[in-house]
């Protein structure tokens, strides 16, 4: 077992910076001990949504945009390790997940693609890194995502009492951790892409602080029905999904069929269907005694309070509350995850994603041992 110090890298489908955490791993134990939230170029940001959205791009924008990646995760990592007073070598390896740009776990080629350099992690920050997690997984069947209620099972489990752990990133996903039966987890469907991306199109903004916007609207019920009518929310798990689907173009499709709705009135509705698509998954599982919340959608006072609503005799809190940053869940997974790899242990659970085994995860880019001796400011080319 390759106990020690681990940094855990995401970025994810909300697309709201690059989140870098410190951990100390062993087999009981995954203690932070720092955290860093590096911001994401504009430009960055609008070439990996052009990307996800099925635009039209070429060989030479999709390994620039890899290359450019790999050097803000590098430079993200070293401004953690200087706030932190730490060298390369006291770190054991890097869990790096990338950017998801194309998600395709199911039809006739199943693939998915993340983009982040992990070799040039490696030599700008002199660490060992693990990435590329998600392929393995569907190697053998199965869906490569989600891979977080392996982990939620290993920190928040609890022997009698019904959890679930739900994170309400971009895409909102559900780990069921039941006494006595396998992990289940699936996503649910949209978290906060599509609040963000509305709210982006009419007041330019990264997204809906407080929900201040949607609670000046209302929730127009056609338009809810019409959006819950997707095929997606009625399949049975195992299931992952992206922005392949739920993006402005699937929103602009909806809104079309109802012409003349009020921005805040969409924002609002948007807001519904989130917590109306989790609280029929929580329900359909056989429900749970306890609902703990992670990702920047716990942070939305109108759709933890639709949870609470929707979920009569469920605690609904946050993450947090039992010991584990909400904000910082994600990028500690991919901490813990590489430890995993590191350790030959397996990281996937097929009760989860459908694979046909459990497996290790990722592929290992080993640092230099004489780049582990030097002192890493982070900068890039």
């Amino acid at each position: 077992m390759r106990s020690g110090r681990y940094v855990g890298v995401m970025s994810g489908t909300s697309l709201d910076g690059i989140d870098v955490v410190l951990a100390a791993i062993d087999e009981n134990m995954v203690a932070q001990q720092g955290r860093y939230s590096h911001p994401l170029p504009l430009d960055v940001k609008r070439d990996v949504l052009a990307m996800c959205q099925g635009q039209q791009t070429t060989l030479a924008q999709v390994g620039e945009l890899d290359r450019r990646l790999g050097s803000l995760y590098a430079e993200a990592i070293c401004r953690l390790l200087k706030q932190c007073g730490l060298m390369p070598r006291d770190i054991a390896a890097i869990g790096c997940h990338g950017q998801t740009v194309w998600h395709q776990p199911e039809g006739a080629q199943p693939f998915t693609l993340q983009l982040g350099d992990n070799n040039r992690v490696a030599a700008l920050t002199g660490i060992t890194t693990v990435g590329d997690f998600r392929r393995r997984d569907m190697a053998y069947g199965g869906q490569g995502a989600p891979l977080v209620p392996a982990f939620h099972h290993a920190l928040l489990a609890h022997p009698t009492e019904r959890r679930m752990v739900l994170n309400i990133g971009g895409i909102a996903n559900l780990s069921l951790l039941l006494p006595g039966v396998p992990v289940r987890g699936f996503d649910t469907g949209p978290g906060n892409m599509l609040l963000d991306a509305w709210v982006w199109r009419n007041k330019g903004e990264p997204y809906d602080k407080d929900a201040g916007w949607a609670k000046q609207g209302n929730v127009s019920q056609p338009l809810l029905q019409q959006m819950l009518a997707e095929s997606y929310f009625a399949r049975p798990a195992p299931k992952s999904t992206g922005r392949e689907l739920f993006n402005l173009g699937w929103l602009e499709q909806q809104l079309r069929r109802l012409p003349g709705l009020r921005a805040e009135d969409v924002q609002a509705t948007l807001a519904e269907l989130t917590a109306v698509s989790i609280a029929d998954q929580v329900l359909l599982a056989g429900g749970c005694e306890r609902l703990l919340v992670c990702g920047g959608g716990a942070r939305n006072p109108l759709i933890m309070a639709r949870l609470s609503a929707l979920l009569p005799g469920t605690e609904v809190c946050v993450t947090d509350n039992y010991g584990v940053s909400g904000d910082d869940m994600e990028a500690l997974a991919f901490a813990w995850l590489a430890y995993r790899t590191i350790s030959g242990l397996p990281g996937n659970l097929p009760s989860v994603t459908g694979a046909s085994r459990e497996t290790i995860l990722g592929a290992i880019y080993p640092a230099n041992p004489d780049d582990r001796e030097k002192v890493t400011m982070g900068e890039t080319e």
